[in-house]
């Protein structure tokens, strides 16, 4: 007998669930402990960059400045993508630990408004179910 349990190794996109609307409200956001790609106008959204800056500076100079500020992990130039960092413990830095929601919804970065569509498995997601709070009242999802 298969046991109900599912462990998600976001490493391992077989042990990911097929994406259902409604998934993300329960789930504890396994997707935001992924590297994040984003391009620049990315950047400009999340207030990383300034439009102007955008516009009339070279990418490598903004890359530099982005990772000497410790904001970037990485710069692609010949895809002109950048790694956001993450916090110490893998997780977005957007992400709000207590609630595992996201600090910048309406900004967030292209890849993620695509997210599950768009990624290393379209049509599928990290799926792993929230982990109520002490105090929170738990519920069957």
């Amino acid at each position: 007998m298969r046991s109900p349990i599912t462990t998600v190794d976001i490493d391992r996109c077989e042990t990911w669930s097929r994406y259902k609307p409604g998934m993300c409200a329960s789930c504890q956001a396994n997707c935001c402990t992924m590297p994040l790609e984003v391009r620049l106008s990315d950047l400009v959204r999340l207030g990383l960059v300034e439009p102007f800056e955008a516009d009339n500076e070279d990418p490598k100079r903004i890359a530099k400045r982005l990772e000497k500020a410790r904001l970037t992990d990485h710069y692609n130039s010949r895809h002109e993508v950048f790694t956001l960092a993450r916090r110490a413990d893998g997780d977005c830095t957007y992400l709000d630990a207590k609630t595992r929601l996201c600090t910048v919804y309406a900004n967030r970065p292209d890849n993620c408004r695509l997210h599950p569509q768009k990624g290393p498995r379209p049509g599928y997601c990290a799926y792993g179910a929230k982990v109520p709070q002490k105090g929170e009242p738990r519920t069957l999802r």
